[in-house]
């Protein structure tokens, strides 16, 4: 693997690497990378999905490398700006606690203040948790575009030191989300570079000037690309950002120094359109009629009620700007300028849809109860987009995970996806020794899945074979399931069966996040964690704690996902089969993924069950078959 991307670095080609777990893949791209990357004085993009593995290369393998290669090459971890402490905003904040903030989000501010003296980076990371630093107090002193600038604040402002670090780097880890919206916008970043620099005209770059990139964990690329070319519009953000200009109940806000009656006119105004805005369009698109989730088909499909109170806000904002003496200050008035024009600019496209051809638009509920809407678009397929804007670029982007094939199909379904046709290939197994680590077991006997099952001789079975799992390894399970109502169904059920066997239940959505849930199972050994979605994928845990992998059902997407059906839609209107060709290729890398949970060292061993009878039933069974370990001996029941 690593003469392949070393071969890739100096033909300045592109490179797709499915590397088996235990392969050492970070290390196998970490060398060349950074050994290219000095020898031609170019800066190595490390992107991944997930914080773990950012921390682990940051942490763990770049130090390695360091020894290994005997170099002291500095790297940097780029966040968004809004993680890094500004201290001129804190300043200012502080200055003006008597128009922002009440007693005790003042105290915050001050707790803040002695923190800052130090920080280390600066960074939300870092901050202190007993210091109960709120969102609202962090959005008043984090970084923002117009006031924290080189000009304004010194070279101890931590967003400041931390983007000459980036600067200077040689190596920059990233997340996918971080990377692929620097990518959206690389051609005005670009237009930014001294022209007469014949370096950056000659060098194709992704989003620094000499770059090349290694995107980790890419079979995650395709959805977060095609959310980050997209938009989103959410009330609770909007809501928040209004009131943080100025609340008429506390009367304090970020305009309140500035407050004339016209501008605080203007700000009630703009809240109460937002407030109205989002009552219609939940009403408009019967939202409340479609569990939480409608596409939207039909331009102007509500009024566009909120962009003209945002505009009357945005031009009396900017005509105090204009007026307005203090540089910190004007800065600040003009930072809520740009924000409010982006909010405008999304209202506006979000009604028209007038990208509709190549993106899909919908609606969706959030928070605890369901009570805020978010607007949402995203790119339906973004194969060229990236096949131009990283894969042919003539620039290196090298893409690995552990399942960027779908089984006997090779990589030719991701690389279609991306866009990346063009790049090599190369595949390595995972040098673990299966058949003695994992065992397989598939439940033949369970009734399929409704609705083609039974739902009432469904959900018993269910229940049976998970506990009959769970007794053989006794608890140590993650129990992975496609769909959250059936997954909190079952919690119900088992709990009072894992008391009685004194096993841990953990549920995902009980309150803990996915990292808290994470170290309560890898601590507490005999746990039994119930997961949907996203501990699928990019959860890595050796040793006993887990010990077995129980797979409720194949992990088809739902259709009824807008961005899923509108790419099925896509399929089927170029000729093609949205099932051979998106549902059940998609199904494949997720079960994979979910099966490579288990076995994450030479000396790990355990147990898969499969609980979805289609797997030895349907035609297409056989192909999740041949996904699974070889090796590995198999059990039907």
């Amino acid at each position: 693997m690593a003469m392949a991307v070393a071969a890739a670095l100096q033909n300045r080609g592109s490179l797709l690497v499915e590397a088996g777990t235990g392969v050492g893949k970070s290390l196998a791209y970490l060398i060349p990378a950074v050994r290219y990357a000095l020898e031609h004085d170019r800066k190595a993009i490390i992107s991944t999905h997930t914080i773990n593995l950012q921390e682990q290369l940051f942490h763990k393998d770049i130090p390695t490398v360091r020894k290994a290669l005997q170099s002291d090459f500095s790297a940097a971890l780029l966040k968004g700006r809004a993680n890094y402490l500004c201290r001129t905003r804190l300043k200012r904040a502080l200055e003006q606690a008597t128009d922002l903030f009440n007693q005790a989000e003042t105290k915050q501010l001050h707790d803040l203040l002695a923190w800052s003296r130090d920080c280390g980076e600066g960074s939300l990371a870092e901050l202190p948790p007993e210091l109960g630093i709120t969102r609202k107090v962090w959005a008043q002193v984090c970084s923002e575009n117009h006031v924290c600038t080189p000009r304004n604040c010194g070279p101890d402002c931590p967003y400041q030191a931390a983007r000459r670090r980036v600067d200077e780097a040689q190596v920059v880890v990233l997340n996918h989300t971080l990377f692929f919206g620097l990518l959206s916008i690389a051609e005005l970043t670009r237009a930014e570079q001294d022209p007469f620099d014949e370096a950056a005209e000659q060098l194709p770059s992704f989003i620094f000037p000499n770059d090349f990139v290694i995107l980790d964990e890419a079979h995650t690329i395709e959805t977060v690309a095609a959310n980050q070319f997209g938009l989103s519009l959410g009330e609770a953000e909007l809501r928040y950002d209004l009131l943080r200009l100025y609340n008429p109940h506390t009367r304090k806000g970020s305009l309140r120094h500035f407050a004339t009656p016209k501008l605080l006119h203007y700000i009630e105004e703009a809240q109460t359109a937002a407030e109205e805005f989002f009552r219609c369009a939940r009403l408009d698109c019967r939202l409340d009629d479609h569990h939480g989730c409608v596409r939207l088909r039909q331009p102007e499909w509500t009024e566009d009620i909120l962009s003209p109170a945002l505009n009357a806000l945005e031009s009396e904002v900017k005509q105090m700007a204009q007026v307005e003496e203090n540089e910190v200050s004007r800065a600040e008035l003009m930072d809520i300028v740009a924000r409010l024009l982006a909010y405008r600019n999304t209202v506006a496209e979000l009604i028209r849809l007038s990208e509709a051809d190549t993106s899909v638009y919908w609606a969706e509920t959030e928070g605890a109860e369901q009570q805020y809407t978010t607007l949402r678009s995203a790119l339906i397929n973004v194969s060229d987009t990236l096949r131009e804007k990283l894969f042919e670029t003539g620039n290196t982007c090298i893409c690995t995970s552990a399942t960027l094939s779908t089984g006997d199909r090779g990589m030719g379904y991701f690389a279609g996806r991306v866009g990346a046709e063009s790049a090599e290939t190369l595949q390595i197994g995972s040098p673990f020794n299966f058949a003695e680590q994992m065992r397989i077991v598939v439940a033949r006997s369970m009734p399929p899945p409704p609705p083609a099952g039974d739902d009432d001789a469904y959900r018993p079975a269910l229940f049976d074979w998970i506990c009959r799992s769970l007794v053989e390894s006794d608890g140590r399970a993650f129990v992975l399931f496609t769909s959250y109502t059936l997954m909190r169904d079952m919690a119900a059920l088992l709990r009072p069966f894992c008391v009685e066997h004194g096993w841990p239940l953990l549920v995902q959505g009980d309150g803990q996040d996915r990292t808290t849930l994470l170290r309560s199972f890898k601590d507490n050994v005999g746990s039994v964690l119930l997961g949907t979605d996203s501990f699928w994928t990019g959860v890595d845990v050796p040793g006993e704690a887990l010990s077995h992998v129980i797979v409720t059902k194949i992990p088809f997407e739902s259709p009824s996902n807008p961005l899923t059906e509108a790419r099925m839609e896509d399929i089927t209107a170029r000729g093609g089969n949205a099932f051979k060709d998106y549902s059940l290729p998609e199904a494949l890398l997720k079960f994979r993924q979910g099966v490579g949970r288990l076995i994450r060292s030479k000396t790990d061993t355990g147990i898969i069950t499969l609980l979805d009878s289609r797997i030895t039933s349907k035609f297409y069974g056989s192909r999740f078959m041949y996904a699974l370990p070889a090796a590995a001996p198999r059990r039907f029941e």
